[in-house]
């Protein structure tokens, strides 16, 4: 589709593999300890272990040569999913139906909870507070250009204030 969110869920779409990704970078490498934290049929952890190697997100390690065992390090680009997963955690926590403490993200250094906000680090502002919009890049083919057509989103855009004020 020509879009980054597009190209990402490609190899992080479903919710098996954000969980998997979650437990890997909290340290869950093994096996055995993905199927018992997630719940997760074998097979269906073997084929989400297998894209996400494939994907370059992980990377198979053996640990044990009998019997042969393998766990699931992540890699550079499955580390760098760790801010995504904050931010699924911070909207989850904000407005899923699942409200409850079960689960924190601290900071390991200082013990505090942390209220996960994104900023743009050009200026310092929050993400949230911003009137962002998504442009063409320079690689934009046609289709891209008319779909994210400035003008046309001022139209989408005052389409949706008219059903919001209603």
């Amino acid at each position: 589709m020509g879009c980054p969110i597009a190209g990402a869920l490609e190899h992080v779409g479903d919710w098996w593999t954000l969980l998997i990704m979650r437990d890997t970078l909290d340290g869950f490498t093994r096996f055995d300890e993905l199927e018992r934290n997630l719940g997760i049929t074998p097979p269906m952890l073997t084929s989400r272990l297998r894209t996400l190697v494939e994907a370059g997100l992980l990377e198979r390690t053996q640990y044990s040569t009998t019997p042969p065992r393998y766990e699931y390090i992540p890699t550079t680009p499955g580390r760098d999913l760790l801010p995504v997963l904050i931010a699924l955690y911070g909207w989850g926590a904000k407005h899923s139906p699942v409200r409850d403490t079960q689960v924190l993200i601290v900071d390991q250094d200082t013990g505090n909870q942390i209220d996960p906000v994104f900023i743009d680090n050009n200026t310092g502002r929050r993400l949230s507070d911003m009137n962002s919009a998504f442009l063409p890049g320079p690689q934009a083919d046609p289709f891209m250009k008319t779909r994210l057509d400035p003008d046309l989103r001022k139209t989408r855009r005052q389409r949706q204030r008219k059903t919001v004020d209603e």
